[in-house]
């Protein structure tokens, strides 16, 4: 078996075990659905980027989706996208540390949701500062994982010729973010009510 069918595996039985883990909290199977379909569409963004070298949506989907359903859904989101994006786009070593990052970032937007609900501002600088440390993360593994060493200096050389695709992830989710995040948000958390069975109030209807 190949390393990165391990790896895909691998993935799978985590992403396995959290959502079967997910399934049992307060939403249970029903908001399990529209996590699922949030992967999905994710995973179509991405591919859908791939021919714009580190344009990455999978990182805004993920922060909306950690906003509007919560830390865990974000993080289901992020990690389940990463996975499922790269059976098409390619498995490997990377796999695993695209799944924590993005994962991250998805539970960051649900813990940092009170503040990224009431401002667009708020929400676009959170996803440029994951477009910048998704790319210095995954340059930590190249040099953890295929060196030279993993040194300050190293990381410098490493990341300041990475830098412009990182400005690139960055500009995009600050776009798609500013564009459509607070609108998707207020979509998504309308859809988790009638998920969870409780009446919107009037204010969370016109959201």
């Amino acid at each position: 078996m190949s390393i990165s069918a391990i790896v895909a595996l691998g993935g799978l039985l985590v992403l396995l075990l959290g959502l079967v883990f997910y399934e049992r909290g307060r939403g249970g199977a029903r908001e399990l659905g529209l996590v699922a379909v949030l992967i999905a569409a994710a995973t179509a963004g991405r591919i859908a980027f791939a021919a714009i070298p580190s344009a990455q949506p999978v990182t805004a989907i993920a922060i909306v989706t950690g906003v509007a359903l919560g830390p865990r859904a974000g993080a289901a989101v992020g990690a389940g996208a990463a996975l499922l994006s790269n059976t098409f786009l390619g498995q490997g070593p990377w796999t695993p540390w695209q799944m924590l990052l993005w994962g991250l970032a998805g539970a960051s937007g649900g813990l940092l949701a009170p503040a990224l609900r009431r401002s667009r501002w708020a929400l676009m600088l959170l996803g440029a500062i994951w477009g910048l440390a998704f790319g210095a993360g995954m340059d930590i593994w190249q040099l953890a994982s295929f060196g030279p060493a993993l040194t300050l200096s190293a990381f410098i050389a490493v990341h300041a010729r990475a830098v412009p695709f990182d400005i690139v992830h960055a500009t995009t989710n600050v776009i798609l973010l500013g564009v459509a995040g607070l609108p998707l948000i207020g979509l998504l958390e309308r859809s988790a009510q009638r998920v969870r069975g409780r009446w919107l109030s009037p204010e969370e209807a016109k959201r």
